[in-house]
């Protein structure tokens, strides 16, 4: 399989070039170049397979031409050591917990992944160079991709996260780990690091000095394996006999995972519809109502995970759909949520369910309560388990949330950063002297 860059103006990628460069050379994103459905047989025959065996399936058809078989079932395998449960909320309504992966976050499986996949590819072709992962996070995907890579040999990673603006527990997740782990605490947002990271795969200087990749949801490794997560759901709601007339839900920021779920509707999953559910940075709601994509900077929200002004994805869904907004809006309808209507959700949740939201599961509740349609079973992705927002979360449903064990670990490390201002100049300068 070949890859291709959304801008068009770069040469087409092997499947370890496209992981290992993570941003085509034109800055564009990485696209396969042709999309496998998944087989018949596969989808009358999901019901009866495990979380392991259909993400297998799923992986094959993304990667089975260039990883052998045997080699691409370790991989899998090897990542998914968990499950991603679906629990009924209230009638119509389902969660899709996917926050029971080391971190407590859904971002576990494509760090996990990638870090196996990068891994494989470096002893493959004898490597000796370390490979450097730059990710940029807004809450979980630091603490994902630094437990993802954490002891991995001849790769480091730096995680870019904007300063005073992850929860306390996110930040212990990163910063405390030591060993191939670094963390850059930017004064800035999340845009901020974003830019510097891929400021750093631009700069021929800096790649002439360390080999450069990306762990964010730009890399194809990183995004793709969150599909898994899709297919997994429509099999456990098979069981559930309400297969029928499915829509999901997904809160969305940098719009990784939503994407993912898209392809797995181009291979063939039987899913209705879409409900794309942002906080208060509302760029692609907005471009669902105009047409116009306006990218903007980000704003801090409770749901601080989605809190991107230019989310990098959006190339992906438009390329994907062939630049038509008709053709998106037909997949996906949007929804936008203040701080005050997260809150408000949570507690009534909390009060009517006794179900426990964090924030940005919150607004794919929500949007379902006020999106689902007559016949319709809505399932909602819980992205992260509420305990990462632990004073936020108790705060609003008055109530107590508890620390599982191994969120608990790793708030009693040693934070250790690097503060940077969000110059690129800065960055550069610090990644020249390493």
């Amino acid at each position: 399989m070949r890859y291709y860059s959304t801008n068009g103006n770069a040469p087409m990628a092997t499947l370890q070039e496209a992981v290992t460069q993570g941003l085509a050379s034109d800055k564009g994103l990485f696209m396969p170049e042709r999309i496998v459905p998944m087989s018949k047989d596969f989808y009358e025959k999901i019901e009866d397979m495990s979380f392991q065996e259909i993400a297998f399936h799923v992986a094959m058809a993304f990667f089975g031409e260039d990883i052998p078989e045997t080699d691409l079932k370790d991989i899998v395998y090897d990542t998914l050591q968990f499950d991603c449960p679906v629990v009924k909320v209230e009638d119509s309504i389902y969660s899709l917990e996917l926050f029971h992966g080391p971190t407590l976050a859904f971002k576990d499986v494509g760090a996990r992944f990638m870090a196996r996949m990068l891994g494989y590819f470096r002893k493959q072709s004898g490597a000796k160079d370390l490979i450097n992962v730059l990710v940029a996070t807004s809450g979980d995907t630091g603490s994902a991709v630094a437990n993802g890579f954490l002891g991995v040999e001849g790769i480091h990673v730096y995680v870019l996260y904007p300063k005073g603006k992850v929860s306390n527990i996110q930040e212990s997740q990163f910063t405390t780990l030591g060993q191939n782990i670094t963390a850059i605490e930017v004064d800035g947002v999340f845009d901020d690091c974003q830019a510097l990271v891929k400021s750093a795969f631009m700069d021929k200087e800096l790649n002439a000095h360390m080999t450069l990749t990306s762990a964010n949801s730009i890399n194809v490794a990183r995004f793709l394996p969150q599909s898994f997560y899709y297919f997994y759901a429509y099999a456990q709601m098979k069981k559930f006999g309400k297969a029928g007339n499915l829509v999901f839900c997904v809160p969305s920021g940098n719009f990784g995972n939503i994407c993912s779920a898209l392809f797995g509707k181009k291979m063939g999953l039987p899913v209705k519809r879409f409900i794309a559910a942002n906080n208060a940075n509302d760029i692609f709601f907005k471009f669902l109502q105009t047409g116009k994509y306006e990218p903007k900077a980000s704003v801090q929200t409770l749901a601080n995970a989605m809190d991107v002004g230019d989310p990098s994805n959006f190339a992906r869904i438009f390329d994907l759909y062939h630049k038509s907004h008709a053709g998106i809006c037909a997949d996906i309808k949007g929804a936008t949520y203040s701080d005050t209507q997260i809150a408000e959700t949570m507690a009534q949740c909390y009060k009517d369910t006794g179900y426990v939201l964090d924030p940005h599961g919150a607004c794919g509740y929500r949007a379902l309560k006020e999106g689902l349609q007559e016949h319709e079973t809505g399932l909602f992705c819980e992205t992260a388990h509420p305990a990462k927002f632990q004073s936020t979360v108790e705060a609003i449903i008055k109530d107590n949330v508890e620390i599982p064990a191994r969120l608990a670990a790793f708030m009693k490390g040693t934070k250790q950063s690097v503060q940077l201002p969000k110059t690129f100049a800065a960055f550069k300068a610090y990644l020249m002297q390493e």
